[in-house]
């Protein structure tokens, strides 16, 4: 059995930093745009993985390896831009996404940006 947490994430269930990937969040108002804020890590490929990987790769299937990877790089990310926008004095961040690109055949870039503000409950 797997652990729910080697091949998902996202925030907490309690943030102090609540992450959307919508423009708005019901029930809110936001009160100030502070501004784009981003999280990035940048990945080498681990050479057993890599391994491993091209061996399943022509038996087909779930590379699990690379999924973990890449589960923990885009958490790492995400970490990095939630303080980002604590640090900033944001309470939440709207439109959040996810870039990921090679970087330079040396390993992958994760990115995660949105737009960091200030958010209060509608009353």
């Amino acid at each position: 059995m797997t652990d729910i947490e080697d091949f998902g994430g996202g925030t907490p269930a309690n943030p102090d930093v609540l992450v959307v990937t919508t423009n708005d969040v019901p029930g809110y108002r936001v009160d100030r745009v502070i501004g784009e804020v981003f999280g990035l890590t940048v990945r080498s490929r681990h050479l057993g993985t890599q391994i491993g990987a091209s061996f399943k790769s022509m038996l087909g299937g779930e590379l699990k390896g690379l999924t973990k990877t890449l589960v923990d790089s885009r958490n790492q990310a995400m970490e990095r831009l939630v303080e980002q926008a604590r640090v900033r004095g944001g309470n939440a961040v709207l439109a959040m996404r996810f870039d990921v690109t090679e970087a330079a055949d040396l390993g992958t870039e994760i990115c995660a940006y949105g737009t960091a503000v200030v958010v209060s409950p509608v009353s």
